[in-house]
C-alpha cells in the first residue's frame, strides 16, 4: 500500500502499542478466557466506526467478526483470520514477563507475539487503516473486508472457525481468506522466500497397544508387553512412508530452487521438480536428510506418548504408545496404519485410529488472492521468492477450504530461524520492523483485492 514513510512510522508505533496491550491479556488455552480480549478488540474497532458482531460459543470464550462494507460490492468478501488464544508458558524460563508485552532492543516480547496476536493486531490495524483511507473520499471498497478473531485454535478450533461456519455462515462467506500458516524466512540476513500455505497435512492420532503376560517382575517373562511395545515403536520410528510429490510441493521446490543459497539442496530441489524419475529419486534422497524438507515429501509419523505399568515390580499385561500421524492431503490414514501393521508384524501389537483429521482441498496458487500476496510482497522487496507451500502443521484454514473458501496462509513477519523457533517456546518475540513489514503486506493484499482508484490493479 503506497503511503509516505512518515505515515508508516506512525502506524508502526500504533501497531506496537496495540500488540503490547493484547499480549497483556492472558488468553492461555486452556482455559482461554478470550472474551476479555475480544471485547478490547471490539471497543477499538467500534470506536473507528467499524461494524462488529461478538459471540460467546461457550462461557468466557469468544468469536468476533468485524466488517467494512463496500457501498456497491462487485465481488464476495475477502476475510482476514487470526486466533486469540495462546499456548502456555514456563515462566521461570523467560527473561521477560511472558504477559508483559515488553519492548526490548527492537522486539516486542510476549506469548502470542508471533502466534497469533501479532497477526491479529496487524489484521485489526489493516481495517483501521482502510477505514481512515475510505473516510478521505479518494478510495472506495469494491467488496466487503471481514476480520475474524477466534478462540481455541491451539486446541483444534472447534469453537472457533468451525463454530462460526456452522452457526453464522452468512458472516463467514468469502471469495478468499488469509490466515496464518506460511512463513517468510530470513536466510543470511535477508528475507529469502515467502512460503504461502495453499494446503496442509491432516492431523491424525493412532494408539499402538502391545499385550502379553503379566506378573511379578522378579520372574522375567517372554512376551513382556513393555518390551514388545518398545520393539514396535523402534520399528515404526525407522519406517519411512513413500515420497509423494504433490503439485503444491513441486511448485514450492521449483520456486525455491531459484533462490536457495546451498548448491546441493538447490540441485535436489530442481531434481524433485523435474519430470525425470531418476532425478526425482536423487533429489528426494538429498532433501530427505533435512527433517523440515522430508516432512513435506511424505506422511510423517512421530511417537509422542508412552503408557505402561503401575509399579516398578509388576509386569503389566498391556503397554501403549500414541503416534501423531500427519498424512498428506488425499492419503488414507487406514492405508498408513495397514503399512505400519505390516512392518511391525506382531499379532500382539494392535493399532487404533483414535482421531481422524479432515482432509481439505488445496487452494489454487494461480488465483487472484495468491497474486495479491505475491505482488504485495514484491512491492516491499522484489527479491523475495513467493512460493506455494504445503504446511506440516494444522490450522483453521482447513475448515474454510473444506467449506469452499480458498484460504492462504502466511505468517506475515520476516523471521530468522532463531526467532521462529521461539514460537510456542521461551522468550517469544517479534521484531518491530517485521510488524511494519506485515502491515504493509496485509494492507497491500487487501488493497489489491478490494480497493478502487488506489493506483493498484483491480482483481
Amino acid at each position: 500500500m503506497l503511503l509516505p514513510q512518515s505515515d508508516w512510522n506512525g502506524l508502526r508505533g500504533e501497531t506496537v502499542e496495540h500488540l503490547s496491550r493484547l499480549i497483556r491479556i492472558d488468553t492461555t488455552n486452556p482455559p482461554g478466557n478470550e472474551m476479555v480480549l475480544a471485547r478490547d478488540l471490539e471497543q477499538t474497532l467500534r470506536a473507528a466506526g467499524i461494524e462488529t458482531h461478538l459471540f460467546e460459543p461457550v462461557a468466557d470464550r469468544a468469536a468476533l467478526v468485524a466488517r467494512l462494507r463496500a457501498p456497491h460490492p462487485t465481488s464476495a468478501p475477502v476475510l482476514l483470520l487470526a486466533h486469540m488464544d495462546v499456548v502456555g508458558v514456563a515462566r521461570e524460563a523467560w527473561t521477560t514477563n511472558p504477559f508483559g508485552g515488553d519492548v526490548v532492543d527492537g522486539y516486542v516480547y510476549g506469548r502470542g507475539a508471533i502466534d497469533d496476536k501479532g497477526m491479529l493486531t496487524v489484521n485489526m490495524m489493516t481495517l483501521l487503516l482502510l477505514r481512515r483511507l475510505l473516510t478521505g473520499g479518494r478510495h472506495e471498497l469494491t467488496r466487503d473486508v471481514v476480520l475474524v478473531a477466534t478462540s481455541d485454535e491451539e486446541a483444534g478450533g472447534t469453537i472457533g472457525t468451525e463454530w462460526l461456519i456452522e452457526n453464522h455462515p452468512e458472516l463467514m462467506r468469502a471469495e478468499f481468506a488469509l490466515n496464518e500458516g506460511g512463513r517468510i524466512r530470513v536466510v543470511d540476513g535477508r528475507p529469502l522466500y515467502a512460503a504461502i500455505q495453499c494446503a496442509e497435512k491432516v492431523s491424525n492420532v493412532v494408539r499402538v497397544t502391545a499385550t502379553g503376560p503379566g506378573g511379578h517382575a522378579s520372574v522375567p517373562l517372554p512376551g513382556n508387553p513393555v518390551a514388545r511395545l518398545a520393539r514396535a515403536v523402534s520399528v515404526i520410528s525407522d519406517h519411512r512412508e513413500p515420497v509423494v510429490l504433490l503439485p503444491t510441493t513441486r511448485g514450492f521446490l521449483a520456486g525455491l530452487a531459484e533462490v536457495w543459497p546451498h548448491a546441493a539442496e538447490r540441485t535436489a530441489m530442481s531434481d524433485l521438480a523435474s519430470d525425470d524419475a531418476a532425478r526425482r529419486d536423487r533429489g528426494a534422497r538429498t532433501l530427505s536428510a533435512t527433517p523440515l524438507f522430508d516432512a513435506i515429501l511424505r506422511t510423517g509419523i512421530s511417537a509422542t506418548m508412552l503408557d505402561a505399568g503401575v509399579r516398578h515390580n509388576v509386569i503389566p499385561t498391556e503397554a501403549s504408545a500414541v503416534l501423531s500421524v500427519r498424512t498428506l492431503p488425499g492419503e488414507s490414514i487406514d492405508s498408513v496404519v495397514g503399512r505400519l501393521r505390516d512392518v511391525v508384524n506382531d499379532p500382539a501389537v494392535h493399532f487404533e485410529v483414535t482421531h481422524r483429521g479432515h482432509d481439505a482441498p488445496p487452494s489454487d496458487a494461480g488465483s487472484a488472492a495468491f497474486a495479491a500476496i505475491r505482488d504485495s510482497l514484491h512491492e516491499i522487496d522484489p527479491s523475495i521468492a513467493a512460493v506455494p507451500y504445503l504446511s506440516t502443521g494444522a490450522t483453521e484454514s482447513a475448515f474454510l477450504r473444506r467449506w469452499g473458501v480458498p484460504t492462504y496462509g502466511i505468517l506475515p513477519f520476516p523471521l530468522t530461524m532463531d526467532d521462529e523457533t521461539r514460537m510456542h517456546g521461551h522468550d517469544e518475540r517479534v521484531p518491530i520492523e517485521a510488524l511494519e513489514f506485515a502491515l504493509r503486506l496485509i494492507s497491500g493484499f487487501v488493497a489489491r483485492l478490494a480497493i478502487r482508484e488506489f493506483g493498484l490493479p483491480r482483481s
